[in-house]
């Protein structure tokens, strides 16, 4: 029985809103469980699938917070 875990960061996919949606939770869902469906075999209805939103403000990249990595890397873009 496969169990993947999905961390994504609590903001939304568009600037009004600051979640993943049940929608998308339910396509991350899918695809995941069909990914192990196709390479692995595995069943459907053996595979759990967890999403974990995590505060932005807990998430790091590039050895900084990400907002300030962001900030960075979009200034260089400029």
């Amino acid at each position: 029985m496969p169990i993947v875990t999905v961390q994504v960061t609590r903001e939304g996919s568009t600037p009004a809103r600051n979640s993943v949606t049940a929608e998308e939770k339910a396509a991350i869902i899918k695809g995941v469980s069909e990914v192990l469906l196709n390479v692995l075999n595995k069943p459907l209805e053996s595979t759990y699938v967890v999403i974990e939103e995590v505060d932005l403000d807990n998430w790091g990249w590039g050895g900084l917070p990400t907002e300030q990595y962001r900030r960075i890397r979009a200034a260089a873009k400029s």
